[in-house]
């Protein structure tokens, strides 16, 4: 009988030593995240409506990157994933729609330019892909070693009046078929073998659910990536945030037959090293059979 093989102590896309496993307690192994408050410090702080809390950043930088890995966030907002980049040594570029945003970013992360580049434009873009990759090159790098995507949750909330942003896109559909282009995007800047985050919700539009972090998961999907985990996270706030009070949100509820959302979506994805041929179905016994190659 031969011997078990004893499992690497190390995986390709983490630091962590897994001879020594028990000691990371601090680092999240469930898919059920229940977070009482964002994080503050550290660079961090509450200045942006629709930000993620740095928490997520933490556990999946130190999940899915390296020291010195690049961290490609096609939505950078206000500059959480490049604040907790710098904080856990890793390189981060970012793109950020809104001119002025992007100029305040620039301030906000003076000093780091080695470390951060901020890139200005449409995350879907031919143009901004170019700058990207030119920021890479600037660091020897062909390609990010992860992403990020933390999108709108479609018409929300409005974070500009640009026709391009995806918050203004009109439709579920119109939201979808240009967050499949981010997707597209994303997944050409990404190392295979490496993962992708995205952080989405759903909404209600007349009455019903639209599940739009299933259908981002398929956009996903059909841009290349695979599924590798779901999580759900607690929301806390959300509906004081819109302007309105808990209790009114609980009078819509009751009267309107819906649940008030308390959770959000962090799903997990990588490009897989060898993207798997599609396969065939057969339409007939002859197709089904083995046939020989010419």
């Amino acid at each position: 009988m031969k011997p078990r093989k004893r499992p690497e102590p190390r995986v390709p896309y983490n630091d962590l030593d897994l001879t020594r496993w028990r000691e990371y307690e601090e680092l999240w192994t469930d898919s059920l995240w229940n977070i009482p408050s964002r994080a503050r410090g550290n660079g961090h702080a509450l200045e942006y409506h629709g930000n993620f809390v740095p928490q997520i950043a933490t556990q999946t930088f130190q999940r899915f990157s390296r020291v010195d890995d690049v961290v490609l966030d096609m939505f950078l907002g206000s500059g959480t994933s490049a604040v907790e980049a710098l904080r856990l040594g890793r390189r981060c570029i970012g793109v950020e729609l809104k001119p002025e945003l992007v100029e305040h970013l620039r301030g906000k992360l003076a000093g780091t330019e080695e470390r951060v580049a901020v890139v200005c434009g449409d995350s879907a873009a031919p143009e901004t892909a170019t700058a990207i990759r030119a920021a890479l090159s600037r660091w020897e790098r062909e390609a990010a070693d992860l992403v990020m995507l933390h999108p709108p949750y479609a018409d929300i909330i409005r974070f500009s009046d640009r026709p391009e942003c995806l918050s203004n896109a009109g439709s579920t559909d119109a939201f979808i078929e240009g967050f499949a282009s981010v997707a597209r995007q994303a997944y050409s800047l990404l190392r295979p073998g490496r993962f992708a985050v995205l952080v989405i919700g759903d909404k209600y539009e007349d009455g019903a659910l639209v599940p739009l972090g299933f259908q981002c998961m398929q956009a996903m999907n059909e841009a290349g990536f695979r599924t590798r985990s779901l999580v759900v996270k607690n929301i806390e706030g959300n509906e004081v945030g819109k302007g309105r009070t808990k209790n009114l949100w609980r009078y819509r509820a009751l009267r309107g037959g819906f649940y008030i959302f308390k959770h959000e979506y962090v799903i997990l994805f990588d490009k897989p090293a060898a993207r798997p041929r599609p396969r065939r179905t057969a339409t007939s016994p002859s197709e089904a059979s083995p046939t020989t190659e010419e």
